[in-house]
């Protein structure tokens, strides 16, 4: 992703990387790269982080002590990881979203009205597909849906992770999540709506990490110009 933002960045006129963040400190563009934040040499705008879970911590406290805006595109974030970006953003502004592409935060707004106008009569299941690098499953954006959905549903709904655990019927309160690893993907989201005689499918499939580096830099921008909070796409869509 460091290489994509890059690019990304290297063909806009309205911003410019200062520097990288990452154990590889082989150089791939006119910016320096350091190992960590105690290394830096140089002051920025904000910061984009599509590292590892174990960053966070760190990350923040560097970006509260320069008071730098973060925008957050890290998946796998534990639920007290992300208490601790939300007592963040009471110093400086978060951006914090577990997909950075438009297509996808549509698709969970077309969900959440399919959901409310389907209600308990249709049986929802989220199948989403990564390439087999992939660490964590189901991805933050399958998560990012059930959540969308469960928090327009009248029904207190509960997620199942896969079927092979439970020998029992399927309860009318589920949400379904299911992953699948393999290959190259680059990131397939499927929210399927099974009802009496027929099914509804809403998919998007990003063809290229290029989507989520425009969308980060996109959030970076508008970041800079906002007061202290968090802040998600809903709010870049909005705006």
């Amino acid at each position: 992703m460091g290489h994509e933002i890059a690019s990304c960045i290297n063909n806009r006129s309205d911003c410019k990387v200062v520097a990288g963040l990452d154990i590889n400190t082989a150089c791939y563009g006119d910016f320096p790269i350091f190992k960590s934040t105690n290394e830096l040499t140089c002051s920025a705008d904000v910061i984009i982080d599509f590292s590892h879970v174990s960053v966070l911590t760190p990350l923040l406290q560097y970006a509260k002590k320069e008071r730098i805006p973060a925008v957050l595109c890290t998946t796998g974030y534990t639920a007290a990881q992300v208490e601790e970006l939300k007592e963040a953003s009471k110093q400086i502004p978060v951006f914090y979203s577990r997909n950075m592409s438009l297509g996808i935060n549509l698709l969970i707004e077309l969900a959440k009205k399919a959901s409310a106008i389907l209600g308990n009569q249709f049986d929802i299941e989220i199948i989403e597909k990564h390439h087999n690098k992939k660490i964590d499953a189901p991805s933050g954006t399958a998560l990012m849906i059930a959540d969308g959905i469960a928090d327009g549903m009248d029904n207190d709904m509960h997620y199942v992770y896969d079927r092979h655990s439970q020998r029992k019927k399927r309860d009318k309160n589920e949400i379904g999540l299911h992953a699948v690893r393999g290959g190259t993907i680059v990131g397939e989201h499927e929210v399927l709506f099974a009802g009496h005689h027929e099914t509804l499918s809403i998919l998007h499939t990003a063809q290229s990490k290029e989507v989520f580096a425009t969308g980060s830099v996109n959030a970076a921008l508008f970041l800079t110009d906002q007061p202290t909070g968090l802040y998600d796409m809903a709010d870049l869509i909005n705006r």
